[in-house]
């Protein structure tokens, strides 16, 4: 007789992304190379490639309810990840139903705007990301265009003794646990840092030459999320999760897709197919 066995678990809601690149699309592979299976409630549509955002569409806030509850009335949800939003009435009810699961992890990825500064979330609004969303969030991981707007902070941190002040003030803010990601850094290495029950672990890196980084952002809280309901402790979660987007970024340069940011090569322990 067979035993059957449970799959561990990842929804991620967030926008969709055509390209493939970013978003749902992004998420569901990341999730599924990191050993889980990926669920997905979506927010909004968008239409996008690798040069950037041309449109987004906002889904009404109860077909995204409907979305989840079929989901959460059959399946047992691991972990949550949390992407573009789109609006301040999708950050309601998105937080709505996270209240009605208990001791499941959530990481919430703070998409404000595109790479290629396509607004995504309005910048007047981010005031409600903050109040509704980082109370439920067991970490946040905004870049540092999302810290300075959602710090209040008047110039981009810089040093790390900025960056840490930085995410001690979005912890104040109800967060839990903070990742600021240090991809849009100056200097020779980037840094991600993490605080973490008191605690600032720095995790430097040397930078990968790649205009390949369209879903960077979409692709880590992805594999933190996976790693986390796994049962990886926090520190353990991130450092796994900014390796496997490392190697995702790395086997991704020696690809093209489209004329602009292409995206990660998300599934890099397997051999992609080369046209011929």
């Amino acid at each position: 007789m067979n035993v059957m066995k449970d799959y561990t678990t990842v929804l991620t809601i967030a926008g969709s992304d055509g390209s493939g690149g970013a978003g749902i699309q992004a998420d569901l592979k990341a999730i599924a190379a990191s050993g889980c299976y990926g669920l997905s409630v979506i927010t909004a549509v968008t239409a996008q490639n690798t040069l950037g955002v041309i449109g987004s569409h906002p889904l009404p806030a109860g077909i995204i309810r409907e979305q989840f509850e079929a989901i959460a009335d059959d399946i047992r949800i691991d972990a949550v990840k949390i992407g573009m939003l789109g609006s301040t009435e999708a950050a309601e009810t998105v937080a709505e139903l996270l209240k009605t699961l208990e001791g499941v992890p959530v990481v919430l990825d703070t998409v404000l705007r595109s790479t290629g500064g396509k607004s995504l979330f309005p910048a007047s609004e981010a005031a409600s990301m903050k109040r509704l969303l980082f109370p439920l969030a067991t970490l946040v991981t905004p870049n540092l265009p999302e810290t300075v707007a959602l710090a209040g902070l008047e110039r981009r941190p810089s040093s790390p003794e900025q960056i840490e002040q930085a995410a001690r003030r979005l912890q104040m803010e109800g967060a839990r646990s903070v990742l600021v990601k240090g991809g849009h850094g100056e200097g020779a290495e980037c840094r991600d840092c993490l605080l973490h029950e008191g605690r600032f672990h720095w995790f430097p890196s040397e930078w990968i030459e790649t205009a390949n980084t369209h879903g960077t952002g979409c692709t880590l809280s992805s594999a933190i999320a996976s790693q986390l309901a796994s049962g990886q402790d926090m520190v353990e979660a991130v450092e796994k999760g900014i390796a496997y987007t490392k190697c995702a970024l790395q086997a991704g340069a020696s690809w093209r897709l489209g004329h602009g940011h292409g995206p990660l090569q998300h599934f890099f322990g397997r051999q992609a197919t080369e046209r011929s």
